[in-house]
């Protein structure tokens, strides 16, 4: 193209001419490529708090101190939780006004969940990395919940925790009829009066594990876990004599360091729930928890359900030619309960 100049002139100019507005989002070119971040540091998560995170770095290490710390961007819409382990960069020196980053979770060993109903498949996610869960009820004030306890055994045995039940305010009621519930599946029991703590009984079994702590609200779940680690501190509540039910006390759940002896583990308290949804629960992961009933249920057609009365179960069958001896009808009828946990 060409125009006339004042002084009446041909001028011609190209597009090179033409000046170009730059872009408001930069020239800088996009890519996938993420920092190696190899000079990070690794830490535990042992409490979360509106977007702010307490890890405990090197936890296992003598250089182990607190840091508070933020998510990087890169981890994305992941679920990040008390217990996970995780990197750490930026200022991780502690110190008060620093603030680190958490830019990656480092492979789960196990992970405790729960749905808000049976008919929520979206889990959310309650800890990471625990071996073992404590489930604490009273033997009265609140009255026991058989099914609430199954609802947490199905959870624990679906994320491949070993269950441990502990059974408060004996010296208000004998719990011998409600403990009759669980005789099939095997697990330790611990009981503990109103005041006196279970400490050594419970220190041996939580040493050099990770235990996450669950109960119903009221049950005197804090009280225990202010008596084995007595700098927790966690709020304790008392039972509403017109309800029945407890207050909610402990409103995050929080990771302690348990020192017992010579020996360590790690204590992960819980808020107290009054529901616990199992929508995202594989039954398939149930019958596991059973490894001699799941051994039985190999000879089972396709598509059985194990539940009473399901045609030509192979498990029932075996029980009742008397597979497993005495034992064999008391595992069969927990499988049983926890199955139509499902059902309820």
């Amino acid at each position: 193209m060409s125009w006339l100049s004042d002084d009446g002139e041909e001028s011609r100019y190209d597009e090179s001419d033409v000046r170009v507005r730059p872009s408001r989002k930069g020239t800088r070119p996009r890519t996938k490529n993420r920092p190696a971040h190899e000079a990070a540091v690794d830490g535990m998560v042992t409490a979360v708090d509106r977007g702010r995170y307490t890890v405990l770095v090197d936890p296992e290490g003598p250089g182990r101190h607190a840091v508070t710390a933020t998510r990087a961007r890169e981890l994305g819409k992941d679920a990040l939780v008390t217990g996970d382990r995780v990197a750490l960069v930026g200022d991780t020196t502690g110190d008060e006004g620093s603030l680190a980053r958490i830019v990656r979770i480092h492979e789960r060993s196990s992970i405790l969940r729960r749905s808000a109903d049976d008919t929520d498949a979206v889990e959310r996610v309650i800890v990471a990395n625990a071996d073992q869960m404590l489930i604490v009820t009273a033997a009265a004030n609140p009255e026991p919940r058989v099914r609430l306890i199954d609802r947490y055994l199905v959870a624990a045995y679906d994320a491949g925790i070993a269950p441990i039940l502990c059974v408060t305010k004996t010296d208000l009621a004998d719990p011998s009829e409600f403990l009759a519930n669980f005789v099939g599946l095997g697990i330790p029991v611990v009981t503990s009066r109103s005041d006196d703590p279970p400490l050594d009984a419970l220190s041996t079994l939580l040493v050099n594990h990770v235990t996450v702590a669950v109960g119903h609200s009221g049950v005197g779940k804090s009280t225990l876990v202010n008596a084995l680690v007595p700098s927790a501190h966690r709020a304790t509540g008392i039972v509403n004599e017109v309800t029945g039910r407890g207050r909610h006390t402990s409103s995050s759940t929080v990771c302690f360091e348990l020192v017992v002896g010579g020996g360590t583990g790690w204590l992960v308290d819980t808020p107290g729930v009054r529901s616990f949804g199992l929508g995202h629960v594989d039954t398939r992961n149930i019958i596991k928890a059973f490894p001699e009933l799941d051994r039985l249920a190999q000879a089972c057609p396709r598509g059985c359900t194990h539940l009473p009365n399901s045609p030509d179960c192979a498990i029932a069958e075996s029980i009742e030619g008397g597979a497993l001896g005495d034992i064999g009808a008391s595992r069969l009828d927990s499988l049983h309960r926890l199955l139509l946990t499902f059902a309820d």
